[in-house]
């Protein structure tokens, strides 16, 4: 359905063929064709999808279209559309409400939800405690496997995923057993006979980074959340992974790019004021850093006089400098934060792309030689650019890979030695480099 055969149908007040589309539109897709909608229709069209998928269409809006819609409902019917959502999902929309209006809404919900919400709230922030859904199925190891499934069907439908079962004995979590093991084996199997006690599990404070990093690690469809003692207490499931793993991405590019912060918000619903915000005090930072550069410039003002030509590769030279900074940087700050790469790899790392800066740097600077050569008939021209290139590179990209490696021991973020930052450093390494060679080779 389009937006304008939605609001044909609005318009002729066709209300029962309305609801019989939205009752076959998957989630996603509703709350993308709802965000079409004024504020007024918005809500009209929402009232009238079934409550229990009304939960997940509003799980799926973004933090604007949500607002429209408390707005205008009542506290009852906020009310019960928490109660029809997941505890993680009503989490995630609560922490953007403000504290008086969590508090009165969480009186007019029911006791269960309440109290597994307000467990969820109490774990900081970012951690897997406050990504862990509390609705999965919990067995024990003397059930057979047709009082499993009989469990399942009674209480699947509440539950976050049926795929993966835990195994629970005085609330420790014991072992794991998947829907497939309950399937193909006989009803009279216990479950003891079929849970596995070797499983990966992850602890309420540790960061939800890590935790989505343990989904693509192992290839999990859902991970338990387990306390000090080692008592279960939730799950974490992939499709939450997914959504810290994008918001994790989303701020490190911005930080790469050199941005204070990450906007939650798409790109055109932020503010111009935000934007400029958001960028301005890196660039100021950068801008004034650069400075440096110019100040070596001037100091080889005699240099220029006597051979002009000299100013014309300085270009080249800082942005070639650059370009390969940023390489190795981004290559680095990759494997940082997939974990492919530790501190206890420096080494390794600076040889690998020592030899990779000496195999570029001597194609680029045969490259050049040999046109600057034919170009301008000056062999100490061409070995000027040529060997510029050779420690420009190797420099550029020693820069490059350490840099991040040294946010990361000092447990700052990678991403803020970013290109931006790298380029300044190498630009003032390339232009010293430059020039030294240049004095040198020409007596000046």
């Amino acid at each position: 359905m389009t937006k304008k055969v939605l609001m044909t149908l609005l318009e002729q007040k066709k209300y029962k063929s309305i609801h019989e589309v939205l009752s076959v539109y998957n989630p996603v897709d509703l709350a993308e064709l709802l965000e079409t909608l004024d504020a007024q229709n918005l809500a009209v069209v929402f009232r009238m999808i079934e409550k229990e998928k009304a939960a997940e269409v509003f799980a799926y809006m973004d933090n604007d279209q949500r607002q429209q819609l408390i707005d205008i409902f009542s506290m009852e019917e906020t009310a019960e559309l928490l109660d029809a959502m997941s505890a993680d999902d009503a989490v995630d929309f609560l922490e953007d409400m403000p504290a008086n209006v969590v508090t009165h809404l969480l009186e007019h919900i029911d006791w269960d939800t309440r109290s597994a919400i307000n467990r969820l709230l109490q774990y900081p922030e970012d951690s897997a405690g406050s990504m862990m859904t509390v609705e999965f199925i919990e067995l024990h190891r003397n059930m057979t496997v047709r009082q499993a499934l009989d469990l399942i069907r009674k209480i699947g439908i509440d539950s976050e995923t049926v795929y993966t079962c835990y195994v629970v004995e005085r609330h420790k979590l014991e072992g794991i057993v998947t829907a497939k093991d309950l399937m193909i084996h006989d009803d009279t199997v216990t479950i003891a006979q079929l849970m596995t006690d070797q499983f990966i599990c992850v602890h309420t404070t540790d960061d939800q980074e890590f935790v989505a990093n343990q989904f693509r690690k192992y290839g999990l469809i859902a991970i338990p959340v387990v306390d000090s003692e080692g008592c279960i207490v939730g799950i974490v499931t992939f499709d939450d992974a997914i959504d810290v793993l994008t918001e994790e991405t989303t701020e490190d590019m911005h930080k790469m790019a050199a941005m204070t912060s990450a906007n939650e918000e798409s790109y055109l619903k932020t503010s111009v004021f935000r934007h400029a915000k958001n960028r301005i005090v890196w660039l100021m930072i950068l801008m004034f850093s650069a400075t440096i550069t110019g100040t070596i410039i001037t100091r080889y003002e005699e240099a220029f006089a006597t051979i002009p030509l000299l100013v014309s590769f300085i270009p080249m030279l800082m942005d070639t400098g650059g370009n390969c900074g940023s390489q190795s940087s981004t290559l680095i700050i990759r494997g940082l934060a997939v974990g492919e790469l530790r501190f206890s790899d420096t080494l390794k790392i600076v040889w690998k792309e020592f030899r990779v800066a000496m195999l570029v740097s001597i194609a680029l600077a045969a490259a050049n030689g040999v046109r600057i050569f034919i170009m301008y008939h000056s062999a100490q021209m061409a070995i000027v650019i040529a060997a510029s290139l050779i420690l420009t590179v190797v420099v550029a990209k020693m820069v490059g890979c350490l840099l991040p490696i040294a946010a990361k021991k000092c447990r700052l973020d990678p991403a803020i030695m970013a290109s931006p930052l790298i380029t300044t450093i190498v630009d003032t390494c390339s232009i010293v480099i430059y020039f030294r060679i240049a004095t040198i080779i020409f007596a000046l």
